[in-house]
């Protein structure tokens, strides 16, 4: 990964966007603090199926609702 500051990304941007088409993960600093990522768009999206897959993990590694999901709705009602 490599780090640029603000000034240095504006005069360099181009060559910085060919860089992250590439595959290489940018971020961009301001006085120091992390401001912005550079990344390819490609690299940013998932197949649907790996999306599904990574929701069904989650929905397993959760606890079940007590009550159901109902008694949360009438709860959320009352307010």
């Amino acid at each position: 990964m490599k780090v640029v500051e603000a000034y240095q990304a504006k005069v360099h941007l181009a060559d910085l966007l060919t860089q992250a088409e590439r595959g290489e993960t940018i971020v961009v600093t301001r006085r120091g603090k992390a401001a912005a990522r550079l990344v390819t768009v490609r690299s940013e999206h998932m197949a649907v199926g790996a999306v599904a897959k990574e929701f069904d993990n989650l929905r397993r590694s959760t606890r079940p609702i007590e009550g159901g999901l109902r008694q949360l709705v009438e709860e959320g009602r009352r307010f």
